[in-house]
């Protein structure tokens, strides 16, 4: 009989549906943007669920989204040198792996993790969508970069194994570019791409058949895999995305951006970055004869 996981917290909450035992991310007036408390009580929940819940786990959002990424004004802040406000790239590089980390955490779990996107997922919310055993999006999902290019060689790196580096670097060019969920599952990132209002239930329908596999034949089938993926670099692509960000952070064109987003605030410095189009390119409006 299935240990119902019990365990509370303040960020994210557990739902226990038979075959399937929901984390959800509980942050919808933030956009589900990951804090420190909200990482920590994921790193938390997924260690629980390994002795406790349902034989597959859900990851979702609730609300308008399913994650904004990283709390630009707490995890998404780079680390400073004593009292002054010089980046430290060695701390920033250490806050950064542990941010992998809790994702890694995901690919080593016992237990198959289904991720079910809708609305929006960006930046650091991609990342942890990378490392599920299986994606779920909603056709009209926008999953995709930050707008303001402060960063880099720590979102798109990640997807080149599911992706390839040609689409990975379209991604990556152009401030704030995005796929839908249909072009996310035609580029290899999702496995399935659903109307938004079958999206749970889809992926509960997923989980009741996965859980007809014992759970020893599941976890086995789930490390072959894994080493099999690892074997073509999948572990490999994540081991310098830290140090690659940290680098950047300290760059003087980065730096006189977040100058400007001090000054200015977020709102305003978007809108040297915003573009009506997104990836894959749209066709002219101009009808041809």
């Amino acid at each position: 009989m299935t240990n119902a996981p019990s365990k509370k917290y303040e960020h994210i909450y557990l739902e226990h549906k038979g075959s399937i035992t929901w984390l959800v991310f509980n942050r919808p007036g933030q956009a589900n943007s990951f804090s420190n408390e909200l990482l920590d009580e994921f790193t938390d929940a997924l260690e629980c669920l390994k002795s406790e819940g349902a034989p597959v786990i859900g990851i979702r959002g609730e609300g308008r989204g399913f994650s904004a990424g990283y709390d630009i004004g707490q995890v998404g802040k780079a680390n400073t040198t004593g009292q002054g406000s010089a980046p430290d790239p060695v701390a920033d590089r250490e806050r950064l792996s542990r941010n992998v980390a809790r994702y890694i955490a995901m690919w080593e779990h016992p237990k198959p993790i289904i991720v079910a996107v809708h609305g929006y997922c960006i930046a650091g919310a991609t990342q942890l969508c990378v490392y599920a055993d299986i994606t779920v999006v909603a056709d009209d999902a926008k999953i995709g970069e930050p707008t303001i290019p402060i960063g880099g060689g720590y979102i798109a790196p990640l997807w080149t194994p599911l992706v390839g580096h040609k689409r990975a670097k379209e991604l990556a060019f152009v401030p704030g570019n995005s796929i839908d969920g249909k072009t996310a599952v035609e580029w290899g990132w999702a496995n399935h791409s659903v109307p938004s209002d079958q999206l749970v239930s889809a992926v509960e329908s997923l989980a009741e058949r996965i859980a007809k596999t014992p759970p020893e034949v599941l976890r086995i089938k789930k490390l072959s895999i894994n080493r099999a993926a690892e074997a073509m670099g999948f572990r490999e692509a994540g081991k310098h995305v830290a140090e690659m960000d940290a680098l950047l952070h300290v760059a003087p064109s980065v730096l006189e951006l977040k100058q400007k987003l001090g000054e200015f605030g977020l709102k305003e410095v978007m809108k040297d970055f915003r573009s009506d189009r997104t990836t894959p390119l749209v066709p002219s409006d101009d009808k041809q004869e």
